[in-house]
């Protein structure tokens, strides 16, 4: 998301700083796995939150983009607006990013930073490519 905020012109930065988008998980979760919608007690621990769109990392001091699946709307801007910024936001950032695809072998250790970067999961033939993936959330900072 490094490259994301490089490749915005300064106007467009202008336009960006301030805004806040709406993430929401469950949201994200509808648009992805439908068929295994949140419970409402899942949704009450995770409700959604407003963050801003561009932020400064807090251990490197680079700007970046945040944004990303999880963003459902634009806080101030009606829903139709919001939703369609978002998607044109997210099909530029993306086009712009330095993707890595990675291939899975046995052992593999995978470590990001949730905080400059987006991540996707691919789907794969569990039948063939059984994987045990373990999931841990390092808590941290407000947004800024």
């Amino acid at each position: 998301m490094y490259a994301a905020y490089d490749a915005l012109d300064p106007a467009e930065r202008a336009r960006l700083e301030g805004l806040r988008a709406i993430h929401n998980l469950n949201f994200s979760r509808n648009r992805r796995h439908g068929e295994e919608p949140m419970t409402e007690a899942q949704r009450q621990r995770v409700p959604p939150v407003a963050h801003p769109i561009l932020r400064t990392h807090p251990e490197t001091g680079r700007r970046c983009v945040f944004l990303g699946d999880h963003a459902e709307s634009i806080q101030g801007m009606g829903y139709a607006e919001g939703r369609a910024f978002v998607d044109a936001l997210n099909e530029r950032i993306i086009a712009v990013a330095r993707l890595y695809r990675h291939a899975w072998r046995p052992g593999d250790f995978m470590v990001w930073d949730n905080r400059c970067l987006l991540h996707k999961a691919e789907s794969y033939d569990t039948s063939r490519e059984p994987r045990v993936i373990r999931r841990c959330t390092v808590l941290g900072e407000v947004p800024a």
